[in-house]
């Protein structure tokens, strides 16, 4: 996409977003927008419009001083928040003012998730089911975006997404039901755990592949402003996956589309046991928008309302005027990678400690609510007590739940079965037939 090498600071003031920045790269014919010049003192005057750059690929102006842009053009994109690391609100005007059963929500969504986690957690150490990711930290990205959206808005996740679906009330049993591959499970026992979809709260079945989800949601983006349809698209993703090939070229699809997407880069600090330090050189993922014509924004990840304004904006506006956004919530995993990886290879149990005793999403809004005297001590134990109940329940109804019939590992993929995939079900059954006695088939469906 043809952009010039001029940078804006977008200011918009709405409720709740009186200091939240977006930044844009100017491109030829932007609306609105003030020009950066860099240097200004070295361009040239010009008495008529033919001695002007007429370029295509650019809108920018003739200078006679060699000189390179430097990496740090935009010198440390500010961290937008809400609330400080004890729950007050720092900027009255910045106070989203949600009512108290919403912010209650947020804190029950996010508190259940992290119980759902260490049960599902515990679950694969002892062998009950093959594999699973925590959410550890993360939780104030996945429901304070949520909250932001409309429930029909579409969402493509990575895999570190859960809390999306708990906001959108997506039922416990069925969480287990995915993780252990029962019969009551929507993808039918063939994906990992923690893949989770649901076509009823517009959620798209998680793909392991990395990053494959950015260009695929570009594409519902563009489908749905053809449509007329007034929703958006969120796409998440880790700072990891933006060094895909994939996150470059959604990127731009997006911008030149002009698509109605949210980019939400969950930076967390690691992919996998590669830290950022090692990952990118520049100033995170969010200095990226410009260079694509991206409206950009970097917030507080551990900051639910900072998440919610942020997120709430851009869809207004990615609705309004169809095009992408980019926010780049900072955050930290406190938790492994996932039940394959030892994050204690690579750091130090003093750094998640500070994150997990002194920055935690849930604690700053516990601290929020215990301020507007909304919650109290005796509420938390009820409430911890409770929700473990539920996901006890939902974990043992769905560990004695059948796995489903063999015989869908055949089906979904094609309206007529091919030839050579009737042959290996034909195989299949032969094989059972005969050594059917060395297979526990009766935890299987018939």
């Amino acid at each position: 996409m043809a952009v010039a090498m001029a940078m804006a600071r977008i200011l918009r003031p709405s409720r709740g977003l009186g200091q939240a920045v977006f930044l844009l790269l100017r491109r030829p014919g932007a609306r609105g927008l003030a020009r950066f010049h860099p240097s200004r003192q070295q361009q040239q005057q010009f008495p008529s419009l033919d001695e002007k750059p007429q370029f295509p690929g650019a809108s920018a102006e003739f200078v006679d001083k060699l000189e390179f842009i430097q990496p740090n053009v935009i010198s440390g994109i500010p961290i937008y928040r809400v609330m400080d690391r004890q729950g007050q609100i720092i900027n009255p005007s910045e106070d989203p003012h949600l009512p108290q059963e919403e912010v209650l929500k947020l804190y029950r969504s996010m508190t259940l998730l992290n119980t759902m986690d260490r049960i599902l957690y515990e679950s694969q150490r002892q062998g009950r089911i093959s594999f699973y990711m925590t959410n550890y930290g993360e939780e104030g990205t996945h429901v304070g975006s949520a909250a932001a959206l409309e429930l029909t808005d579409l969402v493509f996740g990575q895999y570190r997404e859960a809390g999306v679906l708990m906001y959108r009330d997506y039922p416990l049993e069925l969480f287990m039901a995915q993780c252990y591959g029962n019969v009551n499970d929507p993808g039918k026992g063939r994906q990992m755990p923690v893949h989770y979809g649901c076509k009823e709260r517009h959620f798209v079945t998680i793909s392991s592949p990395l990053a494959t989800q950015i260009p695929q949601a570009v594409g519902a983006a563009y489908a749905a402003k053809r449509a007329n349809a007034n929703r958006i698209v969120i796409c998440y993703f880790g700072e990891g996956a933006a060094s895909e090939g994939d996150a470059h070229a959604g990127f731009n699809f997006a911008a030149t589309l002009e698509c109605p997407i949210i980019f939400f880069c969950r930076n967390n600090g690691y992919a996998i046991s590669t830290p950022t330090s090692e990952q990118y050189r520049g100033d995170g993922i969010a200095a990226r928008g410009p260079g694509y014509g991206i409206l950009s924004i970097r917030v507080d990840g551990n900051d639910v309302f900072a998440v919610y304004n942020a997120t709430k904006e851009a869809r207004r506006r990615a609705v309004a005027e169809n095009q992408p956004f980019l926010i780049e919530a900072m955050t930290y995993r406190i938790g492994h990678h996932s039940t394959s990886d030892d994050s204690s290879a690579y750091r130090s149990v003093d750094e998640v400690n500070y994150w997990d005793k002194q920055d935690h999403p849930i604690s700053r809004l516990r601290q929020y609510l215990l301020g507007q005297g909304w919650w109290d001590e005796e509420q938390e134990k009820a409430w911890r007590k409770q929700s473990r109940k539920k996901v006890m329940e939902a974990f043992e109804q769905a560990e004695r739940k059948l796995k489903p019939n063999p015989n869908l590992l055949f089906s979904d993929v094609y309206q007529e079965m091919p030839t050579q995939l009737r042959r290996q079900q034909e195989s299949l059954a032969r094989h059972l037939q005969t050594y059917g006695e060395h297979y526990p088939l009766d935890h299987f469906d018939k």
